[in-house]
């Protein structure tokens, strides 16, 4: 398995970007590259050559986080403002705004059948759940107080959820919190199932395996990154090399490998099978907030797959994934 630089966009935002994600394609167009910036914009781009489609904007504070539905009809942009905005991808109409107190709006990721949008719920110790149809709030998934953890721990459960995941089934949700616990959730049953541990610090990414629905891998500001036996609550492989925070992870489509961005400035690629990264990809001048892989075909095949990263740097990077 390798990475193949394919193309690089400097200055794609006026400022930060630090968020990527893939906007599915429809029968009327391909797949999109959606991104967002501290400089307060979400841009579309067209994957083969980086060139951009639009320029959204409606947030007044810097966009954290982007989603996009399963249909690609559909995206969302989380801010500092505490908005998530709803949009159409091909008009920019917005369909929604959804509001949270301050400091309640983190990453946020739609489930497999489009239904629902999960949103971390930062210092609310929470996730949100919105109805897509209604857009309405569903239910709200508490983090439990850890046990043997002091009463007068602020923030109540004394947790801050920075990131959040769907299994492929729908039928889990798993959140990363500030202090490198993982809470995994029955989404049925709204029911807390049990943390995973083993991170020392901030868990800022993390994504289900798409070919078995117990693995989680998570990246961690402790400079390592996690694979979870989600059901069986156990760790089942830590991986190093990263020499400073790991940012954000995702994972192949084929489930073979996965790719993580650093504070270090680099891209790594993961042989899950080796538990080692077995390629560095030293495209970006500063910290790499976001990786997200892409499957064009759209089966689990890694052949002629994408990967992207975004950077403090403003840039924008295209991988080859095979």
């Amino acid at each position: 398995m390798k990475l193949a630089g394919l193309k690089s966009v400097e200055n794609a935002h006026e400022e930060s970007i630090w968020a990527v994600t893939w906007v599915p394609a429809t029968d009327a167009r391909p797949a999109l590259l959606l991104t967002g910036s501290l400089d307060e914009t979400v841009k579309l781009w067209r994957p083969d050559e980086l060139i951009s489609e639009g320029t959204n904007t409606g947030h007044c504070l810097g966009v954290i986080s982007v989603a996009a539905h399963p249909s690609g009809v559909i995206a969302a942009s989380a801010s500092l403002d505490s908005f998530v905005r709803i949009f159409d991808v091909d008009t920019n109409a917005t369909i929604s705004t959804l509001e949270a107190p301050p400091s309640e709006v983190w990453n946020m990721q739609f489930d497999p059948n489009g239904t629902v949008l999960a949103v971390a719920g930062g210092g609310s110790a929470s996730v949100m759940l919105w109805d897509t149809a209604t857009w309405q709030l569903i239910a709200t998934l508490v983090v439990p107080r850890p046990e043997g953890s002091r009463p007068s721990d602020k923030g109540g459960s004394g947790k801050f959820v920075l990131s959040v995941a769907w299994s492929p089934d729908g039928r889990r949700i798993a959140c990363g919190s500030m202090d490198g616990t993982v809470t995994v959730f029955d989404v049925a049953r709204a029911k807390f199932l049990h943390h995973l541990e083993g991170h020392s610090m901030a868990v800022r990414s993390l994504v289900y395996s798409p070919t078995d629905p117990r693995v989680i891998f998570t990246a961690s500001d402790d400079a390592h990154v996690h694979m979870y036996d989600a059901e069986g609550k156990s760790l089942v492989g830590a991986m190093s090399g990263h020499a400073s925070w790991v940012l954000s992870v995702d994972v192949s489509p084929d489930g073979v490998a996965i790719a993580t961005g650093s504070s270090d400035r680099t891209v790594r690629l993961w042989d899950l099978g080796m538990r080692a990264a077995v390629q560095t990809m030293s495209n970006h001048a500063d910290q790499v907030w976001g990786v997200s892989f892409h499957s064009p075909t759209g089966g689990t095949g890694g052949r002629a797959s994408r990967l992207a990263s975004v950077s403090d740097d403003r840039s924008i990077s295209l991988y080859d994934y095979s």
